[in-house]
């Protein structure tokens, strides 16, 4: 099957979707052209669609072109859907860019035309509304060849020696072959328009059937069909929902076969296909298999993202147009946001680019915006899907960061048996070159499954910058060392170094705060020229007058997205309603009042504790935290920079290598493995005492440079946890839950005085309706009773997370989610079992130590002992078995 799919774009109100139902007509494919006026147009069925008479959503229809099968994707015009728009760029094989010729090329043109030429996509050019007066086409064709491309060459008049001349001047083989023959054969004319080198030109009207016959004919005659590989591949670039609510993921087959029940993988998913849909309009045709060429929508996949890729096709690319203004969702008074937030991640999977956002502390719903029309469009769809009327506030600005100089950056993820360690290389990129991640680790250093481990990690993330905590973005990433262990490695601990050694880089690095900039086209008349220059000037913008014809002029320039975004107001202001401004996103630059902003914002890196920057170590068994600027003094692999000194040029300043520290003896490693497993278990495990110390690697247990014993030690207990787990407080709970709390309580206060440090035992008392955070001194011991809403989970977790650092934190818990999080905090871990193990066994080593210094009965000790000792030490000492 000759298979060819052929994008349309345009500018908003350049009759593109007229263009497209007379496309249709002309084709066949239906029996009369829709009109945007009457609301009966083929493709824009959406009822705001129609309404408003602009397209929103990306259509397709397909219809036969000589001995081919075409397949139209019909795109958003209107700016604010632009993302909608490139989204269906990534599985074009040609683009009809439509232009309004009574305007001529606008601003937004330029967006089209700079996307085209990115993605590589050949064009062909239809200039609309020649029947409008006022039109000129050498006048058309002029401005097309100045402000789009040399290439753009008139085909209504084919075969003529004017035409071979224009087609010469568009290339050296061109031109060698009119020199030779005196005229261009049409494979030569194919491959120049496949190549981009010739962009053919059509007139016409659209509304009036004018030119669509020598349009469609020169479209048959002058494309390539493409050639696909036989080995599976497929790009998802779209996903909606059927009115049955059916997930429909829209993708184009790059190669090989899709079938019914076939297996699909994104890399992190895989799922069978149900249904394989071919689309035209509204209507569909189910199908079995769809050949490599087919756009079509299939049902079963649950996990499938736009711009994902299948197959041999590479990882989605970030698009170029993105929202640069969020936005804080503002629901109506007795609706939980919390609530609302499923319903806004479904229309983030269409929508990719409303990068919605759960904000805990501020509990609200924020999303990104291209602009008010989307705003006005989203509002429209949340009414009509889900019954709730929400509103936005006032919005804000996107920014980004980068940074200026070369540094690397180290992760390390080591506590109590886990391991793994990460270093990257962080390059500055190009401004507009988004995040490159690329790979420069020997195999003999990192094994390939944890370097490709590493780079999912990289890009399955927003990272984010340090200076406002916005995304970072114009970086090269790769990555040059890294370690993992065989025996304590997982994958999740390279996920934790990977985006430690980011963040590590970053501080390290000099960064840079980036702010959106509009490039933009201001009409104006000529009096109020002035003003409108010194407004520029005063906005941090930069502009000069490119056209002027007596009346009216125009400028045109960049300014700040910040500055600029509500100028229209202002110039309809003073221009009385006759300045136009277009603006179109030119993309990220420094921002110009980078201070003020960081200020304002007021992120500390250091406090958020979803990105932390610092690493965690591990000596004598337990993890602990090392802060960021101290992780090179404690990595266990070589810096990658080591051949740079501190201060270098294009280094970080702080940057140092790391001195080698000395390395624990087999035995003591030995040692401290079987002192940790009889810390937990009460005893030496099997697995302790069977294991050999060749066995351990010594570079993994290398020798911590800080002196842990000099922290002071704090044991949480999660009250409650413990009371349950323990058999005898837990049926003594059953009966009085008050003097189960006060057994365990006197316990704990026993076991602080044989142990030393600080207990503090926590209970929930988040049901008590305004109960305060309450903190209560039980003899030697703290015991701490949670405030309303705060169970004891999040106060333990708090505190972990605020001191580990500074304190020896150890956490007795048997909740299997409180364990993994005081893991990851560094500090160490101790079961209900754990626990009551060790205290069973340091209360029955404390007794024999004082009886053992004692000659003769082993009562005179007791006796001379006062009556509070005396029952402290019998309250913990284990009970004996009865003689058989």
């Amino acid at each position: 099957m000759k298979s060819l799919t052929i994008g349309i774009l345009a500018h908003v109100d350049a009759g593109k979707t007229t263009l497209s139902e007379s496309i249709l007509y002309q084709s066949g494919k239906i029996g009369k052209p829709g009109r945007v006026d009457k609301k009966n147009t083929y493709l824009d069925t959406y009822e705001l669609e129609r309404e408003r008479g602009i397209t929103i959503f990306s259509k397709q229809a397909v219809f036969p072109l000589g001995d081919m099968t075409v397949t139209l994707l019909d795109t958003p015009g209107h700016v604010d859907f632009g993302a909608e728009m490139e989204r269906t760029l990534r599985v074009l094989d040609y683009a009809i860019l439509v232009i309004n010729g009574a305007d001529g090329v606008q601003g937004h043109t330029h967006t089209l035309w700079r996307l085209l030429s990115l993605y590589r996509i050949p064009a062909f050019l239809f200039i609309n509304k020649m029947d409008q007066e006022g039109t000129d086409k050498p006048s058309l064709l002029y401005e097309l060849k100045k402000q789009l491309s040399d290439g753009c060459v008139d085909f209504s008049g084919e075969n003529t020696a004017c035409f071979y001349e224009e087609l010469a001047m568009c290339g050296e083989d061109l031109m060698e072959t009119y020199l030779e023959q005196g005229e261009i054969k049409e494979g030569l004319i194919r491959t120049a328009v496949k190549e981009r080198k010739v962009f053919p030109c059509y007139f016409g009207s659209a509304l009036k059937n004018q030119g669509i016959d020598s349009f469609l004919a020169g479209i048959k005659d002058y494309v390539c069909l493409p050639q696909y590989p036989k080995e599976w591949g497929a790009r998802v670039f779209k996903v909606t929902r059927d009115e049955q609510g059916n997930r429909l993921t829209h993708l184009k087959v790059t190669g090989g076969t899709l079938s019914v029940r076939t297996t699909l993988s994104g890399g992190t998913w895989e799922e069978k296909v149900h249904q394989i849909r071919i689309y035209s309009g509204t209507k569909y045709e189910s199908v079995k298999t769809a050949e490599a060429g087919t756009v079509c929508a299939v049902t079963g996949l649950s996990e499938s993202r736009p711009g994902e890729g299948m197959g041999f096709e590479t990882a989605r690319q970030e698009p170029v147009l993105e929202p640069v203004l969020f936005y804080r969702i503002q629901l109506p008074e007795g609706y939980d946001s919390k609530q609302m937030l499923p319903k806004f991640r479904l229309l983030e999977e269409e929508n990719p680019e409303l990068h919605v956002v759960w904000n805990e502390e501020l509990q609200e719903i924020q999303v990104q915006i291209m602009g008010e029309v989307q705003m006005e469009i989203l509002t429209s769809i949340i009414k009509s899907r889900f019954g709730v009327d929400i509103s936005f506030d006032e919005g804000r600005i996107v920014y980004k960061e980068t940074i200026k100089n070369t540094v690397e950056g180290v992760g390390h993820f080591e506590p109590l048996r886990h391991y793994a360690e990460v270093h990257l290389l962080l390059e500055p990129g190009e401004p507009g070159s988004g995040l490159v991640f690329s790979n420069n680790c020997s195999e003999d250093v990192l094994a390939k499954n944890w370097q490709r481990l590493v780079l999912t990690h990289l890009e399955e993330k927003v990272h984010r910058g340090v200076l406002t905590g916005s995304a970072i973005t114009d970086m090269k990433i790769t990555l040059v060392s890294g370690r993992a262990n065989q025996k304590h490695t997982e994958g999740g601990d390279f996920r934790e170094a990977t985006y430690r050694a980011v963040r590590q880089g970053l501080k390290q690095a000099e960064s840079v705060l980036l702010e959106p900039w509009y490039s933009f086209t201001l009409r104006l008349p000529e009096s109020m020229v002035g003003r409108a220059m010194m407004d520029m000037e005063r906005m941090g913008g930069t502009c000069e007058l490119s056209h002027f014809d007596g009346e009216m002029a125009e400028l045109t320039g960049s300014a700040p997205v910040a500055a600029v975004r509500n100028y229209q107001k202002e110039v309809a202001a003073y221009s009385k309603g006759l300045g136009r401004l277009v603006l179109t996103l030119k993309g990220y630059e420094p921002c110009h009042n980078a201070d003020e902003i960081i200020a304002a914002i007021g992120y500390d890196s250091e406090r958020d504790t979803d990105n932390p920057t610092g690493s965690v170590f591990c000596a004598h068994g337990t993890g602990y935290l090392v802060p960021w600027d101290q992780v090179r003094d404690h990595m266990h692999v070589e810096s990658f920079l080591k051949g740079q000194d501190a201060g270098d040029e294009g280094t970080a300043p702080n940057k140092s290598v790391r001195k080698e520290e000395p390395l624990m003896s087999l035995e003591e490693i030995q040692r401290i493995i079987e002192g940790t497993y009889s810390a937990n278990r009460g005893r030496k495990s099997a697995a302790a005492k069977s294991r050999s110390a060749a066995e351990v690697d010594p570079v993994y247990y290398r020798r911590s440079a800080v002196p842990r014993e000099s922290r002071e030690e704090y044991l949480l207990v999660d009250g409650y946890n413990i009371i349950f787990a323990w058999p005898e407080l837990k049926e003594l709970a059953e009966h009085n839950l008050d003097s189960a709390r006060l057994a365990l309580m006197d316990q704990l206060s026993n076991y602080q005085g044989i142990r030393g440090g600080k207990i503090i035992a926590v209970f929930d008392a988040y049901r008590l309706k305004e109960h305060p955070e309450e903190v209560i001194v039980y003899h030697n011991i703290q015991v701490v009773y949670t405030k309303e809403a705060q169970t004891a989970d999040q106060y333990i977790e708090k505190f972990a997370q605020a001191n580990s650092s500074n304190y020896h934190i150890t956490v007795a818990t048997s909740d299997g989610l409180q364990q993994i999080i005081v893991r990851g905090a560094g500090c160490g871990l101790l079961s209900a079992r754990d626990l009551k193990e060790e205290m069973e066994a340091a209360g029955k080593k404390q007794l024999e130590d004082f009886e053992g210094k004692q000659p003769g009965s082993r009562n005179y000790l007791m006796d001379s002992l006062s009556e509070e000792a005396k029952e402290a030490f019998k309250s913990i000492r284990p009970k004996k078995e009865p003689e058989k």
